[in-house]
């Protein structure tokens, strides 16, 4: 029986998509992307040409490749060796994109690709990036929420396009990703993040402005602005932890070497408060973390309700009447130009711990513990999201509340154990081009404090031990002699991670606090001597994240 001429690509395609399903879109890694990108604000299009890199990592000889692009976007070209290949392109809802759904091409091979061998492919594709929150919106999000969160665009006046996550500007592949189904969406992207954990990315990107000011470009941290038509170039790696992104508009600038502040329109005096706020932060900044060794970067974004986006060194926000947020912002991105590192846990954890110092400085104690406070919560809701999946160890996690929430506990955990002083002399000892050992950063603090810190780098470093999980075993008062008392307070630790808490005991007066090292499924005591009558017992003063912190608080009932 002939099948009609006509009717043949339906057959190709039918084919192609009842096969689709049994796609290993996880069986390749892309390693590396060379793209070229032409922005034509006036038209909201983007058009691509480019290499990209696979490998195949899957245990089986791979015929086909996926690839996935934002539904806005249309597959041109895909060739292998110089020459054309088949691909069925099909819609394939998942909201790793703002619209919901992306634009997949399965791609026939000429030739199966062995386990381990690579083959690269010449890619083409272009359209439209439009404002566009479907996926919230479909999720019951209001429609001016959803457009504060999914902000990017393409547009004649401004510009912004993020990554993965964001909006697929580039090809990718995973499965299908549901905000509505928990945290669906994030362990998906942690995955693609884990595979293309060492991947990189040169982008050679031109933005044609037909009319009004010169464009100027902003590709994580680079910037260039020329008449009529801009281009820069740019290397985005590692894709891991590196959310691709660019923004282009009629930006003037202020600053110096340390911060430079890009405005829109006449918000100059706006700008002005934030090159303000970088001179105050700075010698705070230089005091723990040295000089900087490049500038800050602060871009404004028009819709004075979206949320902030950061960038490597690019903070993308709307600019705050805010003083005191416009400092703890240059505290952060001052930090990261001062404070280089190719591990996030160290790069992102560092910079927030500068926040959660300046907190202290600012406010006292208290004010650093409730600034991380604002953490705590997401960091106990991504370790219970963890332990039903493949352990993510800080020193290689891809999740951000790991490698910046989590972090920034575990540098604060570690100034209270070793001190400001030796902690300040660790920093300013370490070097990110001699960070090639694992165990780097534990030896410059041990040397700087002069004590063992191996136990605690296992549970919260190098392993994925979960949180501690404090308990009061008793809390016996002792009447002393010479006056006073002693209160001894037994411990138990539920969690598998272990970690130094602070134990105080209050007074009608006062209150005593001492530090109490508590290993991982482990029960010890301490003594503490008091002036006067105890009234009660806390364990940790949030200082130390845990799983459960509504058990902490004791009261110690008069004697009779």
């Amino acid at each position: 029986m002939k099948v009609l001429r006509w009717l043949w690509p339906l057959c190709v395609f039918g084919v192609a998509v009842a096969s689709s399903a049994a796609l290993d879109r996880n069986a390749f890694t892309f390693t590396d992307y060379k793209l070229n990108v032409r922005i034509e604000p006036e038209q909201q299009r983007l058009a691509a040409r480019g290499k990209i890199a696979l490998r195949n990592d899957s245990s089986l000889p791979q015929r086909n490749v996926v690839l996935q692009i934002s539904s806005s976007l249309g597959w041109r070209s895909i060739q292998v060796g110089g020459k054309p290949v088949q691909f069925v392109s099909q819609t394939y809802t998942s909201d790793v994109d703002h619209t919901g759904s992306l634009s997949e091409a399965i791609v026939s091979l000429p030739e199966q690709v062995p386990p381990k061998a690579a083959v690269d492919l010449d890619v083409g594709f272009e359209g439209t990036i439009s404002l566009d929150a479907t996926r919230l919106k479909r999720i019951g999000v209001p429609d001016d929420a959803a457009r504060h969160s999914d902000w990017d665009q393409i547009s004649p006046r401004f510009s912004a396009v993020r990554g993965v996550g964001y909006v697929t500007w580039y090809p990718i592949a995973t499965e299908a990703a549901n905000l509505s189904e928990g945290n669906g969406l994030f362990e998906v992207l942690a995955k693609w993040k884990t595979r293309e954990k060492d991947a990189g990315m040169d982008l050679d990107l031109c933005v044609q402005q037909e009319s009004g000011s010169a464009p100027t470009i902003m590709a994580n941290a680079a910037a260039l602005g020329l008449s009529g038509e801009a281009c820069i170039e740019y290397r985005f790696s590692p894709l891991g932890v590196t959310v691709p992104t660019f923004v282009t508009g009629a930006y003037a600038k202020l600053g110096n070497k340390m911060a430079e502040i890009h405005y829109l329109g006449d918000h100059r005096a706006a700008a002005e408060s934030y090159v303000r706020a970088a001179e105050t932060a700075l010698p705070f900044v230089a005091t723990w973390f040295g000089e900087p060794r490049s500038a800050a970067e602060v871009l404004e974004l028009p819709d004075p309700g979206a949320a902030p986006f950061e960038a490597g060194r690019l903070l993308l926000t709307p600019f705050s009447t805010d003083q005191k947020f416009a400092e703890l912002s240059l505290v952060h991105e001052l930090t990261h130009a001062a404070f280089p590192s190719s591990r996030p846990w160290i790069y992102e954890g560092v910079a927030h711990l500068a926040q959660a110092l300046w907190s202290e400085q600012q406010t006292g104690r208290q004010g650093a513990l409730d600034y991380m406070g604002l953490h705590r919560s997401s960091i106990a809701d991504a370790e219970r999201v963890q332990r039903s999946q493949a352990s993510q160890p800080l020193v290689t996690a891809t999740d951000e509340e790991f490698y910046r929430s989590k972090a920034m506990f575990v540098w604060w955990m570690l100034r209270d154990m070793v001190g400001d002083s030796a902690l300040k002399q660790a920093l300013k000892a370490y070097r990110p081009e001699d960070d090639k050992d694992l165990s780097y950063t534990q030896k410059l603090l041990e040397t700087a404090a002069k004590r063992d810190l191996g136990w605690f780098f296992d549970d919260w470093v190098y392993q994925d031990k979960g949180l501690p999980d404090f308990r009061m075993v008793s809390v016996y008062p002792r009447a002393l002699a010479a006056g006073g008392q002693v209160v001894t307070v037994a411990v138990e630790n539920l969690g598998a991670a272990g970690a130094e808490t602070p134990i105080t005991v209050r007074m009608q007066t006062g209150e005593v606090t001492k530090r109490l090292e508590v290993r991982g499924k482990s029960k010890t005591a301490i003594r503490i001597e008091v002036p006067s009558k105890p009234e009660e017992v806390l364990i940790n003063d949030g200082s130390v994240p845990e799983s459960d912190m509504s058990n902490h608080t004791v009261k110690i009932e008069p004697t009779k």
